[in-house]
């Protein structure tokens, strides 16, 4: 008999598990409550300008393809990835500024112009994230934290301790490092998952490895390509897919799933359900007394996101350019003490239309900034409090040398914590759930499978092995094997 799947959220990471689930031959309904698949991996488009209103690049290509391959094609027939040369453009507040590069000639003469002494600094801080990363690989990547450990596992953990990977980032970053402008570039991996470096376990160290050693790579047309490419294969797996669907309640009797009820009063009935939402938001969908949002201090950042499409071109910028506080340590203090938004941010900004003229109509450009915000419930974020997190976003650019574009503007839009939270229905926009502040909300994220109820599973960001497009889809993969091994025929 065929097996039902029900997936709660079409975000990547249940796209990825329904597509797994698809090509096993199971029966498979995606429900997504917004208008668009995707979740964070999303998209906006105004005037003949397309932007990604999520990720901008992604690491590990090979993790795609994986998920291509099992679904009988390539990567390749559906994507054209581009490698980014270089990584980013770093702007720090004394008015330094250089390109970081996986050209390692280049580099190296960076690191040395800076601190020659941070050249072998660098190799070391490089050598500890490979290890973690082979570590990883063999263990935290590849199961769930509640599946004994197999043969390579173990072979992997005879390898542990490993020196200052288990203690602080920030001061990890500080043993190898001198130059205070490399200080800081590192200290800001631990924010592509939510997180301060102040507060994070120093084995988050294997980002920039991954980075550095895999390179960053962007998708011609923006990466919600990606999501397109994976429902187009769906179909044709059969797998069906409902937006404007939302989940309010996951069916239960005899501590086993019996499917979903949308908003609808529809049942849609499922021998698995697969939560790719907020894991936090499970215990209210199953109906259970006291369950409430994410505490606020245990959330990742959120973020305050300007989308700005431009009549004029910029072919002075960057593909990506980083433009650094002035105090990293106070700007994390406000962020995750002070829970506000703060006065000097650090802000990103992603101009894809640097490297792909297809997203634009002629002329212009798509501009992404981005600061770091709290993911507060009590902020309103109203026009009153958004001007004066403007205004600290564009003064810190305006230092840094970007070209005031306010003249330039064709259409502009601005994504606020709220905003997120309505949208993807995230604990006060909490991009990456849970931070990944201390051992337990690093590597003790929920597991993927339900401890109590049979049939119920989890995958996406929130959960194992945690946020990031290449963990989600090691999420996805990992559920589904695990729903293969439970429903064995």
């Amino acid at each position: 008999m065929t097996r039902r799947a029900v997936i709660v959220g079409g975000g990547l990471g249940g796209l990825a598990t329904a597509l797994r689930l698809g090509v096993l031959g199971w029966r498979v309904t995606v429900c997504e409550q917004g208008e668009a698949l995707g979740g964070k991996m999303n998209y906006a488009s105004a005037h003949g300008f397309t932007f990604d209103t999520g990720p901008s690049l992604i690491t590990m290509p090979w993790v795609f393809e994986d998920l291509f391959v099992a679904a009988g094609s390539r990567l390749s027939e559906h994507l054209q990835l581009v490698e980014m040369q270089p990584l980013a453009h770093y702007v720090f507040a004394d008015g330094t500024a250089f390109d970081y590069t996986t050209s390692l000639p280049a580099w190296l003469e960076t690191v040395r112009s800076l601190e020659p002494a941070d050249v072998d600094g660098f190799w070391r801080f490089l050598r500890l994230g490979a290890r973690i990363f082979e570590l990883s690989s063999a263990t935290f990547f590849r199961r769930s934290p509640l599946q004994p450990p197999d043969r390579r596992a173990l072979a992997a953990l005879r390898h542990l301790p490993l020196r200052h990977a288990w203690g602080n980032y920030h001061a990890a970053v500080a043993a190898h490092f001198k130059s205070p402008h490399l200080r800081q570039l590192f200290d800001r991996y631990p924010t592509y998952v939510g997180s301060s470096p102040y507060a994070a376990p120093a084995t988050l160290a294997i980002i920039p490895y991954i980075e550095f050693a895999y390179g960053g790579w962007y998708v011609t047309g923006g990466l919600y390509r990606i999501v397109q490419a994976i429902r187009e294969l769906g179909e044709r797996h059969g797998i069906e897919f409902r937006t404007g669907a939302r989940v309010t309640r996951i069916e239960q009797r005899g501590g086993a799933t019996r499917g979903v009820t949308l908003d609808s009063g529809e049942r849609l009935d499922a021998d698995v359900v697969v939560m790719n939402g907020d894991a936090s938001d499970t215990p209210a969908l199953l109906g259970q007394a006291g369950s409430g949002p994410l505490p606020a201090a245990e959330r990742s950042m959120s973020g305050m996101v300007w989308l700005i499409a431009t009549k004029r071109s910029l072919p002075a910028q960057c593909h990506h350019t980083v433009f650094f506080s002035a105090d990293y340590r106070r700007e994390f203090a406000d962020l995750f003490d002070r829970r506000r938004f703060p006065s000097d941010p650090t802000v990103y900004v992603n101009i894809p239309s640097r490297t792909d003229r297809s997203i634009v109509p002629g002329e212009g450009e798509t501009l992404f900034v981005m600061a770091n915000a709290p993911a507060n419930d009590a902020d309103a974020w109203t026009p009153e409090m958004v001007e004066p997190a403007r205004a600290a976003t564009f003064e810190r650019l305006a230092r840094g040398g970007f070209p005031d574009v306010s003249r330039d503007i064709v259409w502009s839009d601005v994504w606020t914590p709220v905003r997120l939270a309505s949208r993807y229905l995230m604990p006060g926009g909490a991009i990456y759930g849970t931070h990944s502040h201390g051992w337990r909300h690093a590597f003790l994220r929920p597991p993927n499978k339900d401890r109590a109820i049979s049939g119920l599973y989890y995958v996406g960001g929130s959960t194992h092995p945690g946020g990031g497009t290449p963990t989600v889809l090691m999420s996805a993969e990992i559920v589904s094997g695990l729903i293969a091994n439970e429903f064995r025929p």
